[in-house]
């Protein structure tokens, strides 16, 4: 693929699923792999809320949400994430900021402000992008959709996991709960409602060691 290449003619791999499936680790490990370029979606949805907080703009007011999300600087380094000149890695795994995150990607006009923006990573040789809307909207015309799942008994346990390994103090049973309201208030919205685009390959990671995950994956989207 030489760089004077249509974005349309620059192959796709749409990887969606619901919360804590483990899309992310499996979308950055087939891109490191292909030597893609890689798309976190959901980095872009929990910047918007952080600079949100951080501009103390109410989180109900969906004009003013999607105008701050339209100023945001944003650059993605190895290793890091930057907010208007800021290292915010970190900042973005906070509880305050994941637990708000799923009120704003609601608003359409926050995505609205971000499909643009998303689309932009459609680079030479390639890009994985995983989200929960890549299959479906940004990237309809994708060559290979994968759709990831789990239940929300073994998403808990994972992001138990992740938040016990960080020093957090958390329990699995409030954790499954937030994980099922979230899967709810995905898949209803109107927007962009969480679900396998269609022709995507389902996988049902439960119980599943994350690189029989990757290598299933593979054998997907190997060409």
């Amino acid at each position: 693929m030489n760089s004077a290449a249509s974005p349309a003619e620059v192959p796709v791999i749409a990887i969606d699923g619901p919360s804590a499936s483990g899309k992310g680790t499996v979308a950055s490990e087939v891109a490191r792999a292909l030597g893609f370029h890689y798309l976190d979606s959901g980095a872009l949805y929990r910047l918007a809320t952080l600079a949100a907080l951080r501009g103390k703009v109410d989180l109900d007011d969906e004009e003013a949400l999607a105008r701050s999300t339209a100023r945001m600087r944003v650059e993605f380094r190895p290793g890091s994430v930057w907010l208007d000149g800021e290292d915010v890695t970190e900042a973005l795994r906070t509880e305050a900021v994941s637990a708000a995150a799923s009120r704003v990607a609601a608003r359409p006009a926050v995505r609205r402000a971000l499909l643009d923006r998303q689309r932009g990573f459609r680079r030479p040789p390639g890009l994985v992008a995983d989200g929960r809307d890549m299959g479906t909207v940004i990237f309809p015309d994708a060559g290979h959709k994968v759709f990831l799942t789990a239940s929300a008994a073994e998403r808990a346990k994972m992001r138990y996991k992740q938040l016990k390994d960080k020093g957090l103090s958390v329990t699995l049973a409030v954790l499954q709960r937030e994980i099922e309201a979230r899967d709810e208030r995905d898949a209803s919205r109107l927007v962009a409602p969480l679900k396998p685009a269609e022709g995507a390959v389902v996988i049902d990671t439960t119980g599943m060691p994350i690189d029989t995950v990757v290598a299933n994956v593979f054998a997907v989207v190997r060409p």
